[in-house]
């Protein structure tokens, strides 16, 4: 997760009191005296990031974004793969606890593309929001190139 060096004044702090695991970044910040959450996730395919957030309890409240590379396939956010991950149930149920909805971009592209010609290039990278945030659920994704 990078931080534009423009917003330092919010002063971000990284929270590994939050979570302490390598593949999850906590930041948080304060705005009009509340604090708020930003979560960064990279979830490998053994799913360790998804088994170490079902497995803590965290009483987050006010998140704004939850995003990463889930490497978790699913047809609900890749109209491309025919099938339901197992893995995704429980993904979206600790999206659900922390209260956050799936957002989609502008225009979705794929955000994984594989090397191997038998396999599919697939949409892995998601971002959650809270609901009602419409100041930034208006964004793209560019693909890569």
């Amino acid at each position: 997760m990078y931080i534009n060096t423009q917003l330092f004044y919010i002063c971000f702090s990284l929270r590994k009191d939050v979570f302490n695991h390598r593949d999850i970044h906590c930041f948080s910040f304060f705005n009009n005296s509340s604090i708020f959450y930003i979560i960064n996730i990279y979830s490998d395919n053994y799913q360790t990031a998804l088994k170490y957030l079902i497995d803590t309890e965290a009483n987050l409240y006010n998140i704004l974004v939850m995003a990463g590379d889930f490497n978790i396939k699913n047809r609900e956010w890749d109209l491309s793969y025919l099938y339901h991950s197992t893995h995704s149930n429980l993904f979206l149920e600790i999206a659900d606890f922390f209260k956050l909805k799936l957002s989609s971009p502008v225009l979705q592209v794929l955000t994984c593309y594989t090397n191997n010609p038998n396999n599919t290039n697939l949409v892995i990278n998601l971002i959650f929001l809270r609901p009602n945030l419409v100041e930034i659920d208006n964004y793209n994704i560019s693909p890569e190139s």
